[in-house]
């Protein structure tokens, strides 16, 4: 029988950066999977709507929510930034989680899942039994997003504070902030070693045209502490939610999954 999840919202922040964040939370008999959305997408996107029937098959916990300012959460889309969304990030993990976790994160949210990972780390959590990253855009502040533009519309988003660009993905045009990049600089992490107390599993498409296929390798090469596996799609595309790319990610968690 199929059960559907269960939907809640929690407030934080205060004046502009206030927000109410929207969660979705499917229980499950062991382990979950926690999902971390990219850039300007939303919780029923196609490859988390997979997890979430796939979570139901196998009595996984899924836990899937809206970025502020994303989807069915509140907010100023031009007052947040990676710092606020990694707080969205954890503040839902601590509500709405409970054992051991898979986070899988799609392209900004594989930066993201890397963030709350170290988060958790500090604090002495080890409930993350592995991370699943999707076209990872790490550090995508400063090694991606700048650049897609001209100096000149670099010059216009230090000048106004965002730019409007059109986007492949959506009608209506995607809007990047100079705060965004601004802060991005915080939470580099490119560099140095990226310690992950996990196992972690890079899905890549090689036509991917917004986070290159050098980007993913990049990333392998700084999880040298980890067990780390870099797969690569010949025909790929940055969106992989195809029905044999979600096949390939079904697989990549269940060998993820406590045996």
């Amino acid at each position: 029988m199929f059960v559907l999840p269960f939907t809640d919202k929690i407030q934080l922040g205060a004046g502009k950066q206030q927000r109410d964040i929207a969660i979705t939370h499917r229980k499950g008999n062991g382990a979950g999977i926690f999902w971390l959305g990219g850039y300007n997408s939303d919780m029923r996107g196609n490859k988390v709507l997979a997890l979430d029937q796939f979570g139901q098959e196998h009595g996984l916990a899924v836990t899937r929510f809206d970025y502020m300012g994303h989807g069915q959460s509140s907010g100023d889309f031009y007052e947040a930034c990676i710092s606020l969304w990694l707080e969205d990030a954890i503040a839902v993990f601590e509500k709405s989680t409970n054992g051991p976790q898979i986070l899988v994160g799609s392209s900004m949210g594989g930066w993201l899942a890397l963030l709350l990972n170290k988060h958790l780390r500090q604090r002495g959590h080890k409930n993350v039994l592995g991370i699943v990253l999707i076209a990872p855009a790490v550090d995508m502040s400063r090694e991606l997003v700048p650049l897609r533009f001209s100096t000149a519309q670099l010059a216009e988003m230090k000048a106004v504070g965002y730019i409007k660009v059109p986007s492949a993905y959506s009608d209506e045009p995607y809007i990047y902030t100079q705060k965004l990049l601004d802060d991005g600089e915080q939470h580099l992490l490119f560099g140095k070693p990226i310690e992950t107390g996990c196992p972690v599993h890079i899905i890549q498409g090689q036509q991917d045209p917004d986070v290159p296929p050098s980007h993913a390798q990049r990333l392998l090469q700084h999880l040298m502490l980890d067990d780390a596996n870099l797969t690569l799609v010949p025909d790929g595309d940055h969106r992989l939610s195809r029905p044999r790319d979600l096949d390939k990610l079904k697989q990549i968690i269940l060998s993820l999954l406590p045996k």
